[in-house]
């Protein structure tokens, strides 16, 4: 008779019983309609795992949840198979690595993720250190697997599976070429465990991904619509009262009023173009100082635009580059909301940690606009500071910041990122 395990047919946690049936020659079967949701909502579903999570497996002898219990029980169910080792320091190693996957590599990547997808608040310090923590674990697994193939003997084994699926979920979602190539032995190990037989029949082909969920906003919670207070019943209208408005016309005078504008398209004209500024920046390859900077300065209206140099408010927290560039990225994602009306520029610099960041802005009008410091919370992370185009110094650093001018301030660039 099959096991019955109730989970989504897509969720990493089921795929570790379900190589692990393969292995042991084990039937397990997914709960027919099973809805996340809804079914592990139901009263059934509950008694089985009060706290509702998935996956949860029927037995013969009652249910399991949890998935590394429900990976261990299938294991041992036949003991024909050697995901359990053959000795005893081989089951302590298998179980050494479960909890290593889970509390070092599974824990930081969820810790990673959850903020992105908004299933908790986004906190790029909090951010920062699940990655460090995850990189620091990878580190670690990176320098074991210099010269094992496998995390116990010379064959596949529980704490393979359980691995193999937790650095799964980081492949596909978020740990992108340039995160594992710092791991060559984890590349190497993972890309040869997914393409085992019993893992590519759960699993099927496996992409990595190429890019870092952005994070999503959180959602306003909805309004309570207001109680509407009881109108008596009017008297009914006399035969010479107005007639009624044909419908369409009560509908015209119902429709809601037309967003207001964004004030900054309230100003008055100006003479620079800003998106031929920007065509001018990105088709420029050669000479760029005499042209694209001359261009700059020939274009640049000091009384439509304004100037604005940010400094990063807390550059010794930047220790792992990687996070830095990361944390720069999603600036510039969350700034999209205002990229009808600026222009940016945003260097990492240094060769060893900390390393600075700092930023040149282009803002249409005479303020930084109030509706990115209003949506954009990376702004109170930096100090803004107007440029005053009439000192030289701070004109000439402009155009070093414009140009990715190498060293900046006396510094090599990690790396410059534009906005535009």
């Amino acid at each position: 008779m099959a096991l019955i395990l109730h989970a989504g047919k897509s969720n990493k946690n089921a795929y570790k019983t379900l190589i692990a049936a393969e292995y042991a020659g084990v039937l397990v079967e997914f709960a027919p309609n099973f809805e996340m949701g809804v079914s592990n909502k139901t009263p059934e579903f509950l008694k089985m795992n009060p706290i509702g999570k998935i996956p949860v497996l029927e037995t013969p002898d009652g249910p399991i949840f949890e998935s590394n219990a429900i990976a261990r029980y299938v294991t041992r169910l036949k003991g024909d198979n050697t995901l359990y080792g053959s000795s005893l320091i081989d089951y302590a190693h298998i179980e050494q690595w479960i909890d290593f996957s889970s509390l070092e590599i599974d824990a930081n990547l969820i810790k990673w993720y959850s903020p992105r997808m908004g299933r908790a608040p986004y906190l790029p310090p909090a951010e920062e250190t699940a990655i460090a923590a995850l990189k620091r674990a990878l580190g670690a697994l990176n320098t074991y697997l210099a010269s094992n193939t496998y995390l116990v003997g010379h064959s596949v084994t529980l704490a393979d599976i359980i691995m193999t699926c937790n650095l799964y979920f980081g492949f596909t979602n978020l740990l992108v070429k340039s995160f594992t190539s710092e791991f060559p032995h984890v590349e190497r190990y993972f890309w040869t465990l997914v393409n085992q037989p019993n893992f590519r029949k759960i699993l099927g082909q496996v992409k990595q991904t190429e890019a870092i969920p952005p994070v999503q906003s959180a959602k306003k919670p909805s309004q309570p619509k207001e109680s509407k207070p009881k109108v008596k019943d009017e008297p009914k209208k006399e035969a010479n009262q107005e007639p009624e408005k044909p419908k369409e016309e009560a509908e015209e005078e119902e429709a809601p009023k037309p967003k207001p504008k964004n004030p900054l398209d309230l100003l008055p004209p100006s003479k620079m173009i800003l998106d031929e500024w920007k065509r001018l920046y990105s088709n420029t390859k050669t000479n760029f100082r005499e042209v694209a900077i001359k261009g700059f300065w020939d274009m640049y209206d000091p009384e439509g635009y304004s100037l604005w140099f940010c400094d990063y408010k807390y550059n010794d927290e930047n220790t792992v580059s990687f996070v830095t560039l990361n944390k720069v990225g999603g600036f510039l994602q969350r700034m999209d909301l205002a990229r009808k009306y600026a222009f940016g520029k945003m260097l990492v610099i240094g060769s060893e940690p900390p390393f600075k960041v700092k930023g040149l802005w282009l803002f249409r009008g005479q303020e930084v606009p109030q509706f990115v410091i209003d949506e954009c919370y990376d702004m109170e992370l930096y100090e803004w500071t107007k440029v005053d185009i009439s000192d030289e110094a701070q004109k000439e650093r402009v155009n070093q910041m414009i140009e990715d001018f190498e060293p900046f301030e006396g510094e090599p660039l990690l790396d410059a990122k534009c906005f535009k």
